[in-house]
């Protein structure tokens, strides 16, 4: 039986070492990444191990050999040097008023300062840590190591609030200038984050900074490979296998389904989740746990601010340059993907194009069922039995019921999405047909004249086709003229064709006509 103690939720690599949680060997890729370069940025999902990693760089660089007992670069590591480090976490503080990052900045300011003492005229955040990276260097002979956590927490609080980010650019610009201008006693520096933004010198001005986060040679910085999974927790997939009473190749199919999937450079194996991974292999359950952690709530602000068509995450196309670029207002693809909500499904190499999908069930499910209140009149508690009922519902052969249930979803739709009325209406129909979707088979449309959707269960086909400001005879019409029904004539199930129109003046479904055939 394994006896291992899974690390969820350590992010202290001397705790992880010292009170016997199983670690996952990632320090053969550590050591190359200190020795062939200086600067760094590393874009990764919430809840991925930056963290922990920054740590492990942390007792390296303070010289605690004694920790990486047993590990790869102990082997590796001829020369262990004691240098000074300055770890920065802003991952611990809550911003919500402009002095709130000054606070943060300032607490850890005066710790360094304890330490290594403070200097004349240095009457800014900025300027103090300028002075004790020069004094740490100075008084220790050796060149600094900087580390900062979720350098960008602050400003993805702030999304949606233009005068508290500007307040906290204005901060952050000359802090993280001094990486810059202070290279000569810095011997390494890594940022790790969830995006990029512009308008910070760390991406605007800093160019030395090499971006890790889609470079194939450091996909298992963070995360847990297939192979590493094989090799780590063979044991440990046998038996919980046989405490669900599944096959080993069922449950490595499961597992791969709803946590693997993570593609941050093409043409890669994917990775997995290993915050969800660990808790699944503990409590022996496949379960939704990335999202019991935290809620995105600046990701829904971006998408609803840029009306952004929520059917395009199923399947967007985009370029590098898109990828890799710094956060804009205008622009929600980046943060999207560099959240972890999308990620590379395919590449046309021809013509440099990613396409994008949900990496798993976990985050498709639970991304979808989290847009429900930011989307309808329904908060998260109630939004789960309505989903419940119109399955029931489409399974049962009663599409009158369906549709009035749809109708309450649109209930109340808000006077300031009447300017995108239309992207509203769409978003809320492919929440929840995406949800019924988890339940049943659905089938969006592919291209302009396709039929709008699709659902199928054992006993019925529904065919829809949906019309704004137009009527439900007209959608009916259309799918008769094109011949939306004919590849389910042949089909044993009881098919329904059914036209929906929908109002901008009452902004909610206005009529709909349902035909049953055979």
């Amino acid at each position: 039986m394994s006896n291992k103690i899974y690390p969820i939720g350590i992010q202290n690599f001397e705790k992880l070492r010292k009170e016997g949680y199983y670690y996952v060997d990632k320090t053969a890729l550590i050591y190359r990444l200190v020795k062939s370069g200086s600067y760094y940025f590393l874009s990764r999902p919430r809840r991925f191990g930056k963290s922990l990693l920054l740590s492990t760089l942390k007792a390296y660089f303070q010289g605690e050999k004694e920790l990486f007992e047993g590990l790869a670069i102990e082997a590796l590591e001829k020369d262990w040097v004691r240098r000074p480090v300055l770890h920065l976490d802003l991952n611990i503080g809550k911003y919500d008023a402009p002095d709130s990052l000054d606070k943060i900045l300032n607490e850890a300011l005066m710790k360094w300062e304890i330490i290594y003492g403070t200097g004349v005229g240095e009457s800014t955040l900025a300027l103090r840590f300028k002075g004790v990276v020069e004094r740490a260097c100075m008084q220790s002979g050796e060149r600094v190591a900087i580390l900062v956590d979720e350098y960008d927490k602050p400003l993805l609080q702030a999304i949606g609030n233009e005068e508290l980010q500007r307040e906290y650019r204005n901060t952050l610009k000359p802090f993280y200038g001094v990486l810059k201008t202070m290279d000569g006693c810095i011997k390494f520096a890594l940022l790790t984050g969830v995006t990029k933004f512009g308008k910070v010198s760390v991406f605007s001005d800093l160019n030395n900074l090499e971006d890790l986060s889609m470079w194939n040679e450091y996909v298992e910085l963070c995360g847990i490979s297939n192979r590493e999974l094989h090799s780590h927790f063979e044991e440990d997939l046998h038996e919980f296998a046989k405490a669900r009473n599944m096959t080993y190749k069922e449950l490595c199919a499961k597992l791969k389904e709803w946590y693997d999937g993570y593609h941050f450079v093409e043409n890669t194996e994917g990775i997995y989740n290993p915050f969800s991974l660990l808790n699944a292999l503990k409590r022996r359950e496949i379960n939704s746990y990335w999202f019991e952690t935290g809620t995105p709530t600046y990701l829904v602000e971006l998408l609803k601010r840029n009306h952004y068509d929520l059917e395009r995450m199923a399947n967007e196309e985009t370029s590098s340059d898109v990828l890799n670029s710094i956060y804009g207002d205008d622009q929600p693809i980046p943060v999207i993907f560099q959240s972890g909500y999308l990620t590379i499904k395919g590449y046309d190499k021809e013509f440099g194009l990613y396409r994008l999908g949900f990496p798993n069930k976990e985050v498709e499910e639970g991304f979808i069922s989290f847009l429900v209140p930011y989307y309808t009149r329904f908060n998260k508690i109630e939004a789960p039995f309505e989903i419940q009922k119109f399955v029931r519902e489409i399974r049962a052969g009663q599409p009158d019921a369906f549709f009035k249930r749809l109708q309450s979803f649109f209930a109340d739709t808000p006077y300031e999405v009447a300017s995108d009325l239309e992207r509203h209406y769409q978003n809320v129909l492919f929440i929840v047909f995406k949800l019924v979707g988890f339940y049943t088979e659905t089938e969006y449309r592919t291209s302009e004249g396709r039929v709008d959707l699709v659902v199928k269960t054992a006993d019925y086909i529904y065919v829809m086709e949906f019309k704004l400001n137009g009527t439900a005879e007209e959608a009916l019409q259309q799918i008769d003229d094109k011949r939306y029904a004919l590849p389910f004539e042949t089909d044993s199930r009881k098919l329904f064709k059914i036209g929906v129109n929908f109002s901008a003046k009452t902004r909610n479904i206005e009529q709909w006509i349902v035909i049953p055939e055979k």
